[in-house]
């Protein structure tokens, strides 16, 4: 059991639900009961809203843009001072191994200094209308705001929210997703410690269709920041739009990467390996379809296969761990059931299958990086997000067909295009409808760098300055100077 903090958090106080209720998280790579926590109804996220409202329009907004930057980077210290402590927390929770975590903790402490930096440089501009007529904008923060997050990168993307949120001097109600509370929790524990004054940032875990529909649809919830599944920010959009709340959503992804004959086959292999089997494919934009050119097509699939074969599945607290445990195993089911869906429709196996694991881990609830070849872009397992190690690979024949296998799914969140011709390189990263494309690198995804999708991945911009438009209203304020009174009916 975890000795991690399971009440609420509301107005700066830990309390149990109104309701008293409670539920299970767990330890996934084990199956075992990690803790029981409070479970918020819809009257804890009225008093959320309440004790969010109240420091919005009292402490919080009193509060000097130098003091929310003093805050953030405190916080950020606090983070980095104990992150051994919440990777081994996350990755218990998660099932992801626990090196990995340590590397998402990082990403969150760079992006709350990232955002911490910019609250003193929300600038507006100035504009002489006319002579009689001087203008200038006002960059102001949008209210309160309730963030929806998930449960694949736990702490990372509480950051994500958190970081422009209250930088821009907006309160925030945070639901983190059932499967992975603790460290949302501690965070908002540690904000406190670092001086941000109570209510500003309250902690409400709970269910998605009792806690996120309230905050949906809650009159005194100014925006909704949700990361998560497309059906369920779908679903956020129609509620929320009864109340036209603001909302950004950051959603699925069905993710191309792209090998041409002339790349570098050795760097591309190593590179698509990272960019499917990490957090064992759950994430949103994993390269998930791989698009090979029919010259290396083979040479390609059996390199990739055997070092996708030689990836160490186990523990997630070993250091020697590459793909730790899926988030449950129902979760684990239903990828196993989509692979078999995609070898019923004609895919070969090229690598995966039966996993048996020592100790005292739960080999039903992962899964081993599965390769499925001979895949036609239009088929279920190249259509739909499977969200687990699963990477299908099809073949193209010149770039033109590339690009289309590439934009041929409703996704549009990531992509990578690997070879060594650079106009190329750029010339596809233009023609792909997605939000972040890198050229001979999996890496997408930097603090500072616009992060959000095309299509049905969503729409908003997350973890770069763009992201501050996502919390902030612009205002007019309009100053007559004309020496004259102004008379336009001239009575």
């Amino acid at each position: 059991m975890s000795d991690a903090p399971t009440q609420l958090l509301i107005n700066g106080e830990l309390r149990d639900a109104a309701a008293g209720a409670t539920f299970a998280t767990f330890d996934p790579a084990r199956g075992a009961e990690l803790a029981r926590v409070a479970q918020a109804g819809a009257d804890d996220v009225d008093a959320a809203v309440t004790a969010a409202r109240s420091a919005f329009d009292g402490a919080w907004a009193k509060t000097s843009p130098a003091k929310r930057a003093r805050a953030l980077n405190r916080l950020a210290q606090l983070l980095d001072e104990q992150t051994d402590a919440l990777a081994e927390l996350e990755s218990r929770n998660s099932g992801k191994p626990k090196w990995q975590c340590v590397a998402e903790i990082k990403v969150a402490v760079a992006t709350l200094e990232l955002f911490a930096g910019t609250a003193q440089h929300l600038y507006g501009r100035s504009h002489v209308v006319n002579p009689s007529v001087v203008a200038y904008t006002l960059r102001e923060p949008i209210g309160v705001v309730g963030a929806i997050i998930p449960w694949n990168y736990p702490l990372m993307m509480a950051a994500w929210k958190v970081a422009p949120a209250l930088a821009t001097g907006n309160t925030l109600i945070l639901k983190p997703a059932s499967a992975t509370p603790l460290t949302a929790i501690r965070l908002g524990e540690l904000a406190l410690e670092a001086g941000i004054p109570p209510g500003v940032l309250n902690i409400v875990p709970g269910p998605g269709t009792e806690v996120g529909e309230a905050m949906a649809s809650h009159p005194g919830i100014d925006k909704i920041a949700f990361t998560g599944e497309t059906a369920t920010g779908r679903r956020i959009a129609e509620v929320a739009a009864k109340s036209l709340k603001r909302v950004s959503l950051e959603l699925g992804g069905k993710s191309p990467n792209i090998v041409f004959a002339d790349a570098d086959i050795d760097a591309a292999v190593i590179g698509s390996l990272w960019a499917i089997y990490y957090s064992a494919g759950q994430s949103c934009e994993a390269r998930s379809r791989l698009l090979v050119q029919d010259e290396v097509y083979e040479a390609f699939a059996s390199a990739f296969a055997e070092k996708a074969k030689a990836l160490k599945v186990g523990d997630p607290l070993a250091d020697d761990t590459k793909v730790g445990s899926l988030i449950s195993r129902k979760h684990a089911d239903k990828v196993r059931g989509l692979v078999q869906a995609g070898l019923d429709e004609g895919g070969v196996l090229l690598a995966g299958g039966d996993l048996d694991l020592e100790g005292d881990l739960d080999s039903d609830a992962f899964v081993a990086p599965t390769l499925i070849g001979g895949v036609s872009n239009e088929s279920r397992i190249a259509q739909e997000e499977v969200f687990g190690p699963v990477v299908t690979l099809t073949r193209f024949s010149d770039e033109a067909e590339a690009v289309r296998f590439a934009n041929g799914v409703r996704y549009g969140l990531a992509a990578t295009v690997w070879t060594a011709d650079g106009a190329r390189g750029h010339r596809v990263a233009q023609r792909i409808r997605s939000g972040a494309v890198g050229i001979n690198t999996p890496f997408i995804a930097f603090p500072g760098v616009p992060f959000g999708g095309f299509k049905e991945s969503g729409y908003g911009r997350e973890q770069s300055l763009e992201a501050l438009d996502l919390y902030t209203e612009t205002k007019a304020v309009l100053q007559g100077t004309s020496a004259k009174p102004i008379n336009p009916f001239g009575v």
